[in-house]
């Protein structure tokens, strides 16, 4: 039986979400003290199904030099009053990276780790493997959308991302490297995945015809708790124009 593949948060404070003055910055109100504070908000995206004045919030605390804030945003609580969704984009490479190393991923068994951040031409990836006779260059996407079951992404129009899935069907067809994109669904209620085509269609568009030119294209949910977020399971890719 495979070892659980987890990344454990720290102690964490209650809060109550009150506004998000900017893309990095969420105020809040800390349960108990009643002080407001600020913190920061470490996923670029919308995130507004999400964070809805009165939602919970939960932070870790992270004073250092230097830092305009005191308070990180680690959770928050979705909507449906159960489910706990990751607001720290960053977790998903880090997860990911854990779950290579473990060979968690059947898609890319037999793959290896050569080293992050990897450099060709003008961009980079975030992860370059490679076994006896490949070499795969793999993007990875932080995902926290889920409606009605669909994990969906990109929650925002998000030109980096087309041109990520671009850059990765131009690789494939140069033949030098296989490729992949990695979608990480920080939360557990994603049953399948879908291109969010009614969000940013260009996007959408771009990750099919990158399907379709033998980019693989993969996702996996995660598992959130107050301790910490544990590697889920594979979900389905469903490339369909509407959702159901």
């Amino acid at each position: 039986m495979q070892k659980s593949i987890a990344l454990r948060f720290g102690d964490l404070v209650k809060a109550t979400f009150l506004e998000r003055p900017n893309r990095f910055i969420v105020r809040c109100r800390i349960d108990g003290s009643g002080e407001e504070a600020e913190a920061h908000l470490a996923d670029p995206g919308r995130l507004k199904e999400l964070l809805l004045p009165g939602a919970t919030i939960y932070l870790n605390y992270a004073a250092k030099q230097g830092r305009r804030t005191k308070w990180s945003a680690a959770l928050v609580l979705a909507p449906d009053g159960a489910t706990l969704v990751s607001l720290q984009a960053a977790m998903a490479n880090r997860l990911a990276a854990r779950a290579l190393g473990a060979q968690a991923i059947p898609e890319l068994a037999g793959f290896q780790f050569v080293k992050a951040e990897y450099a060709v031409g003008k961009s980079r990836f975030d992860f370059y493997l490679a076994n006896r006779s490949q070499k795969l260059l793999l993007e990875v996407k932080s995902c926290t959308l889920v409606e009605g079951g669909i994990a969906m992404f990109p929650d925002a129009v998000t030109e980096r991302g087309k041109r990520h899935v671009q850059e990765l069907a131009e690789l494939k067809n140069g033949g030098e490297f296989d490729t992949a994109v990695l979608f990480v669904v920080q939360r557990s209620d994603g049953e399948k995945f879908r291109p969010a085509a009614h969000i940013d269609p260009a996007f959408a568009d771009a990750l099919r015809t990158a399907y379709e030119q033998g980019v693989k294209v993969l996702a996996y949910n995660a598992v959130v708790g107050l301790k910490g977020i544990t590697w889920g399971k594979r979900l389905c890719v469903d490339f369909a124009k509407e959702v159901d």
